[in-house]
């Protein structure tokens, strides 16, 4: 337990001097085994872990699934989707934040990527929500939130990826997903009503509705169509959870090819963004297994176990203080590295645990449940001071919009979150009833 403390201290401490994570965790990984089994073993150990991670053939879904946002998101097709919002909220005070949430959450369903998400709805919604006069921090606000539906809703990257870890059935925490996500947007809805209610000046009174070109049809039938055909693909077993990140990518390059939305250059960007955001995934994949087999090692699952039971807790207070470290990490660490560093510490101790609900009864029922509250948990880090990856992503595309700003715009949609987090915690139900 004290070398395992000591490794997060110094972990952290290079995250603080901006040492990027994935070498952080490399590193004190790698020395850390080296310091307990020496220099040999923990080379062999970085070793296989890169060579057995580049190999892995369950992990070319990371890819596959973000070449499949980056076509999406070149294509155009994010217009069509806020402009159909847009018809069913522009004549609500607030209308078009309430598009900018509804249009992140269809736009997610296909991409699987929260930063692709925020990143394109940025483009696409805030120079109608200044046109119309929102203020900086509420249109911003929807959209670093709206994007975090991009990790919960399927196809989701961190889903899979927790998945893999798991060895959980990825179908299942696709399906697990459905129902948390809808609770989502509708939580995020609510949350922008309640914002212009309490500050008027945050959005004008109405604005025009903004008319559906035939492309914007073309588009909410391409996204729902390219939905429909990976769920039902995957449920139906046309192809599995895996093949289905080909099947899509596939199906969004003839789309966008079909609706002549994506150019040379526009596919071009795709591939070179796809590239490089998954070698940063797997980077970070790596050095979470190098640093995930040191701990291993140096006995921090079991030592925790131990603490636990020694301390007396029940299985409801063990799951709240999890969610309150999750809370706490997300304050300083990206997201897919939290859910690489701790759920391999975690998920064994979680489904030894009796909650004494007829839902979880079942270790796989529980290691579902906990794979939706590790998500939406994630979800809210992405907008969580000071890191919140969302906002940064925001502050790249639109630099003259302070930090402040931006944060200050998602605190309702925070606490909206929030409530979110209590209520799938508290009604199991909700994230097992589709699983069957």
């Amino acid at each position: 337990m004290t070398v395992s403390l000591i490794a997060f201290a110094v972990l952290l401490a290079l995250v603080f001097l901006r040492v990027p994570i994935a070498f952080a965790m490399a590193l004190v990984g790698g020395l850390g085994f080296a310091l307990l089994r020496g220099i040999a073993p923990s080379g062999a150990m970085v070793g296989n872990a890169v060579f057995e991670t580049g190999l892995n053939y369950s992990l070319s879904v990371v890819p596959l699934f973000i070449f499949m946002g980056n076509v999406l998101a070149g294509s155009g097709i994010a217009h069509g989707l806020f402009a159909a919002a847009d018809r069913l909220f522009g004549r609500m005070r607030g209308g078009l934040a309430m598009a900018t949430v509804l249009s992140c959450g269809g736009f997610s369903a296909v991409c699987g990527s929260s930063l692709a998400t925020a990143a394109t709805m940025s483009k696409v919604a805030m120079p109608s929500m200044r046109r119309f006069g929102y203020s900086d921090s509420l249109a911003t606000g929807s959209i670093a939130a709206g994007g975090t539906l991009g990790i919960l809703i399927p196809p989701s990257v961190v889903m899979i990826i927790f998945g893999l870890l798991t060895e959980a059935d990825i179908g299942k925490l696709f399906l697990a997903g459905i129902l948390p996500g809808l609770i989502g947007i509708i939580g995020y809805l609510i949350a922008v009503v309640v914002a212009v209610r309490r500050r008027p000046d945050l959005a004008p009174p109405v604005s025009d509705v903004t008319p559906m070109s035939r492309r914007d049809v073309i588009g909410v039938v391409s996204v729902l169509a390219l939905f429909a055909f990976i769920m039902i693909g995957i449920y139906g077993g046309l192809f599995t959870p895996i093949e289905a990140a080909g099947m899509g990518a596939a199906a969004a390059l003839l789309i966008a090819l079909t609706t002549g939305g994506l150019d040379r250059s526009s596919l071009w960007t795709a591939f070179v963004d796809s590239a490089t955001a998954s070698a940063m995934i797997f980077a970070i994949i790596i050095g979470a297994e190098i640093f995930g087999n040191f701990i291993t090692f140096a006995g921090l699952p079991s030592a925790l176990s131990d603490l636990i039971e020694q301390m007396g807790l029940g299985p409801w207070s063990v799951l709240l203080v999890i969610v309150l470290i999750y809370l706490l990490l997300g304050c300083v660490l990206e997201s897919l590295s939290m859910i690489l560093l701790t759920v391999p510490v975690f998920y064994p101790l979680v489904i030894s645990l009796d909650f004494g609900v007829a839902a979880l009864q079942d270790p796989d029922a529980i290691l579902i449940w906990f794979a939706v509250i590790v998500v939406v948990v994630t979800e809210i880090s992405l907008i969580t001071p000071p890191i919140g990856m969302n906002v940064f992503v925001l502050r790249s595309v639109l630099p003259d919009v302070p930090l402040k700003t931006i944060f200050r715009g998602v605190y309702p949609f925070w606490f909206a979150d929030i409530a979110r987090l209590a209520i799938i915690i508290a009604v199991p139900w909700l994230s097992l009833v589709l699983t069957g």
